[in-house]
């Protein structure tokens, strides 16, 4: 199988690790120093992943997840945003485009994918976890939204599919509010299929993947095509809005603060921001 038409198996990977073995394909976010944020390189690598786990038929099930025990995603590398991104829409325009291919090549892979949630479950690394099927968490880690305390909208899946998964009230709690969600909270409302110890966490993961390998696959495939349509419904009604809207949205005030102060490790001036737009 090919990305643009270069072997997977022989794609220069930096960014992320990709494995296959007894028919489940492994994707594992590889940028650990960053806590496994994600960068425009990352995204053009989970790209060719993403699309040889669909086109490869010994491939049953995808699983992803992060490198190391910190973090499993915790979403765009703002750094790189900021250096790169702030006050240049059109450049911004660019890596949200990679960003929405990923999360469409994740959900329409035609098999069942599998969360396997490691640590920090942040930001875009959490519409990450949405995008796939199901979820399991090691017991201490935590899931949160960050774009309304940093400058940016959860427009690439949290805000189209957590009123499914959680409820329109606590979609609007964790989209607005950006507070910590521990394991056991995350589990009761939802948001993951299973929390178990961290040292159980492969053996769960293995566990549910083999149970999935036990099924039809072409009746597997449908069943997902056939849940996946209120999510490609709001989906396609909002994303391209969506990513007009941060692009120019990327000259304002309210980014150029968050992103600074996430670079400068102080806190939001948010009475700065407020300012800056009255």
């Amino acid at each position: 199988m090919t990305y643009n038409g270069k072997p997977a198996e022989s794609f220069d990977f930096k960014h992320i690790k990709y494995e296959k073995r007894d028919l489940k394909a492994t994707v594992t976010f590889n940028r650990p120093q960053v806590h496994n944020a994600v960068n425009g390189e990352m995204l053009v690598e989970l790209n060719a992943a993403f699309q040889d786990a669909a086109w490869d038929d010994d491939v049953r099930v995808l699983i992803l997840t992060g490198a190391g025990d910190k973090a499993f995603c915790t979403g765009a590398d703002v750094k790189e945003q900021a250096e790169e991104f702030v006050g240049k829409p059109n450049t911004y325009w660019k890596w949200m485009g990679l960003f929405v291919e990923c999360h469409e090549r994740l959900r329409n892979l035609g098999k069942p994918t599998i969360a396997r949630l490691n640590g920090m479950v942040v930001g875009g690394g959490n519409e990450f976890n949405l995008s796939c099927d199901l979820a399991i968490a090691a017991d201490d880690i935590i899931i949160k939204q960050v774009g309304a305390a940093r400058g940016s909208v959860a427009a690439a899946g949290a805000t189209q599919f957590l009123p499914l998964v959680v409820g329109d009230r606590r979609a609007r709690e964790i989209l607005f509010l950006c507070e910590d969600i521990p394991a056991a909270k995350a589990l009761e409302w939802g948001l993951v299929n299973q929390v178990v110890p961290r040292a159980k966490l492969d053996a769960a993961v293995d566990e549910m993947a083999k149970k999935l390998i036990n099924k039809l696959p072409v009746c597997l495939r449908y069943a997902k095509e056939q849940l996946n349509f209120w999510r490609n419904l709001s989906w396609h009604l909002t994303i391209g809005h969506a990513k007009e809207f941060l692009s120019v949205n990327n000259l304002s005030p309210e980014v150029a603060e968050g992103m600074a102060a996430f670079v400068d490790k102080r806190p939001v001036d948010y009475d700065k921001a407020r300012r800056a737009i009255e």
